[in-house]
């Protein structure tokens, strides 16, 4: 029998600690999603089958936005009745495994249901949501779909290239580090409205990774973003 791995550990740990902070949901009926929602709310399905054979439907709501606190959470719903809520990352114990829901500053970064055997399967979007239409659009547009994912990639891998030098510059200007480390000067100058452009279009780009649930801590930054 294979021992458990440090990180098998940790992300079982990480998972038990998730699913302590489940709280029972209330029965309320599933909110209709609203054509001017796809900004501020995602919803993903899951069908099914319970120990007793019956189909089923599970549906996780989040407010992109968080509540008036600013706290993100996570709706869980059974067959279209609230059956539990938690602040993110969260994970929903379900009939064969658990729903696990993680954000980032730009969106959904995990939506998927891992079975008690290890297998995993990210969750289908709402149609009408942000995240459906990119999926359609992939359905339908394949080769579009992946060059966009491309373009993405490399204007995320260009703001990295040519904004962290810049950054260390500024950080390492700072009095203080100045003082402890010395200063750096960065090899590449771009000018302010280049730098500006460079910006949204890596916002841009982040936010349509997010669309089809891809995150890298690097890229994306925010490697802890949605944790406790």
């Amino acid at each position: 029998m294979r021992s458990p791995t440090v990180g098998g550990m940790f992300a079982n740990w990480r998972r038990k600690r998730a699913v302590a902070k489940v709280k029972p949901g209330d029965g309320h009926a599933l909110p209709r999603y609203r054509w001017w929602q796809p900004l501020t709310r995602t919803l993903f399905y899951l069908p099914l089958t319970a120990e007793d054979g019956t189909q089923q439907t599970w549906s996780v709501d989040v407010r992109l936005w968080g509540d008036d606190d600013g706290v993100v959470q996570a709706d869980l719903f059974l067959d279209g009745a609230h059956h539990a809520r938690s602040t993110v990352p969260a994970s929903f114990p379900v009939p064969g495994g658990t729903i696990e829901v993680a954000t980032s500053n730009y969106g959904l970064k995990r939506c998927h249901y891992v079975r008690e055997d290890g297998v995993t399967r990210q969750l289908s979007p709402e149609p009408a949501s942000a995240e459906g239409r990119r999926a359609r659009l992939e359905q339908a547009h394949p080769g579009l779909s992946r060059a966009i994912g491309v373009t993405s990639m490399v204007v995320l891998l260009l703001a990295l290239v040519l904004g962290l030098p810049q950054l260390v510059e500024q950080i390492t200007h700072i009095p203080p580090i100045a003082e402890r480390v010395g200063t750096f000067t960065s090899p590449i100058r771009l000018p302010g409205w280049v730098n500006i452009t460079l910006t949204v279009a890596a916002l841009l780009a982040s936010i349509e990774r997010a669309l089809r649930l891809r995150n890298h801590w690097l890229l994306d930054g925010g490697s802890f973003d949605g944790e406790d």
